[in-house]
């Protein structure tokens, strides 16, 4: 499959298929797409046209242009602690799914993530975290709880519902709502695999 341009893909399922595709051929060994300064320059000068919105986590592990092996303009990256809401990740995704036409949003969680395994041992212990780490853990805490927090496989459960979690969040957010409902826009959660680099779709 030839990479789509930025700005190609402008309907939730073309976006999702770029995604795909991209991330393919970066496990593949076979990647189109280098970070230079000549890409860089080849769209400075106009507008941007990304494709997708993809929210991710902070982990180094993750880096999100080169596990969907996007160039410059093609997506637009958030990045928080077990990609965390706030208001202004949400403003952020609202912008550019309403300035920027942006017809897909991704959330994005990984397996052995910190921030999941922070918000269990918080709520094995009691004991919650100090500074404005808390505000991460209270966030996550609620996919650990309808997980079970002693259950022997609550790490990679609750990273995946908190996936999910996030997904619902958007799509019932007062600003994508109307576009989801019309199919102009789709919210999709996804899993990716710190082993293999492989992304995987989780169902709603």
């Amino acid at each position: 499959m030839t990479p789509a341009s930025p700005g190609a893909a402008r309907t939730p399922r073309a976006a999702l298929a770029e995604l795909l595709a991209g991330n393919r051929r970066f496990v593949s060994g076979r990647p189109v797409h280098g970070h230079d300064v000549s890409a860089a320059a080849a769209v400075a000068s106009g507008d941007q046209q990304p494709y997708a919105v993809l929210l991710g986590c902070i982990d180094s592990r993750v880096p999100l242009e080169a596990i969907f092996d996007q160039t410059f303009g093609s997506i637009c990256v958030i990045r928080t602690g077990a990609h965390v809401l706030d208001r202004a990740v949400r403003g952020s995704i609202e912008y550019v799914v309403g300035q920027l036409g942006v017809p897909l949003v991704m959330v994005l969680g990984h397996e052995r993530c910190g921030a999941v395994a922070s918000a269990v041992q918080t709520l094995r212990t009691g004991r919650t975290p100090g500074g404005s780490l808390a505000y991460v853990v209270d966030q996550i805490a609620p996919a650990v709880t309808e997980v079970g927090p002693d259950d022997p496989a609550v790490h990679p459960m609750a990273v995946r519902r908190h996936v999910l979690r996030t997904v619902a969040a958007l799509r019932a957010d007062d600003l994508l709502t109307g576009p989801v409902a019309a199919g102009d826009v789709d919210v999709v959660g996804a899993l990716y695999d710190l082993a293999t680099s492989e992304v995987t779709l989780l169902d709603r």
